[in-house]
Formats: C-alpha cells, structure tokens, sequence
C-alpha cells in the first residue's frame, strides 16, 4: 500500500468546462508513478459537487427503518427509477452535518431525529467526482411516520416507507435497493444492531 498523496499530484491547468447546479471541470495533470518518477500530463473530467451526508432512521422499539421513495434521473436506465433511498441532502456553508440530517428529515419524512450515530465518511465515485458522503444512523419513533413529502419548490415528490428491518434486508438481497448509501448503511445496521438495541430499546 502506498503513502502517496495529493503533494504527488502536480496539476498543470484546470477549466471549468460548464456551471450549473453542479460544476464539470477538466484537469490537465500528472502524478507519481509505482515505478518510480512522475508520469506524463494526462487530463481528467472531475465533475465538481458538494458534500453530502445521509441517515438511516431506525425504530429499536418496533425494529422497523424508514426509507424514502423518490424519482431519481440517474437511475432512468435502471429498472428501478423509483428509488428506496435513506434520507440525505447536500451541506450548505455554516451547516453541520448533524445539523443536515436532522433538517432533512424534517423536510423528507416528517420525522423528527433522537440519537444520532455516526457510521463513516466515503466517496462514492472517486473515480469522477469529488463528492465525499457523511453517513449516519439515527433513532426516531416511527409509529406515526408516512405521507408524502418534500420541498415543492425544488421538485421534490418523496413518499415515506416504514418497514421492518428484515423486509428492507429482503429488499436489498432481491436487489430492489441498488444504491450505494442505503446498501451500506443498512448493512452496518445489521452488524451494529444488537448493540443499537440495547443503547435505544425503551421497552
């Protein structure tokens, strides 16, 4: 395993190809080698976005989680269009992580959030995006949860799933959940639930 890092990389020239909501922008670089010596100027598309952070929502008492549902562009090829999603938004400036999630949620489901356990940090496509993913699980009383929800203002149609922990696993083994965030944060649940059980089980 090598310790290279970014101080290996030596960027020659950046543009910025388009600006919209999010930013394309095409670097002209060159990085350290295994072998040895720096390698010749390549370019790269780096497509520019925020960092974005999600949670899982768990009910300990009645062992259900809650996922949204909502059309997402990015998977129109896909036989599932219709995501079963965690709930996640993008940070804005002065925001913390916490702080987003809880907001989100808010906004998303209608849920207000309790406990909060942070999972990992991840990129999830490092290979062509900056994006980095801040994930959580989170307690909350779902008993009354569900309903349709989301900002109308930003297009958002987003209905609200409360399920059993078993069922979303069988969701996910059935691959009906395909995308990276929920994949990982509900098998960290499944690692971590016995101890989550005993920290936030009221009853």
């Amino acid at each position: 395993m090598t310790d290279f890092s970014k101080n290996d990389v030596n960027v020659v020239k950046r543009e910025t190809l388009f600006q919209g909501f999010y930013r394309l922008d095409k670097l002209h670089l060159q990085h350290r080698q295994f072998a040895g010596g720096m390698g010749p100027v390549i370019t790269r598309e780096l497509f520019v976005r925020p960092a974005a952070v999600g949670v899982l929502v768990y009910d300990a008492d009645s062992d259900s989680v809650l996922l949204i549902e909502q059309f997402r562009v990015g998977a129109l090829e896909d036989i599932h269009p219709w995501q079963l999603e965690i709930i996640a938004g993008l940070i804005e400036p002065g925001e913390s992580s916490e702080d987003v999630v809880r907001r989100e949620a808010l906004e998303e489901a209608g849920v207000t959030l309790g406990a909060l356990e942070k999972v990992m940090e991840f990129l999830p496509s490092p290979g062509g995006s900056d994006e980095r993913f801040g994930l959580y699980v989170a307690q909350a009383d779902l008993a009354l949860a569900g309903g349709i929800h989301g900002l109308p203002e930003e297009g958002e149609d987003i209905r609200v799933n409360v399920m059993s922990f078993n069922q979303a696993m069988a969701s996910l083994q059935r691959g009906r959940i395909n995308n990276a965030p929920c994949i990982l944060a509900l098998q960290w649940l499944a690692l971590n639930k016995p101890r989550l059980l005993a920290r936030w089980k009221k009853s």
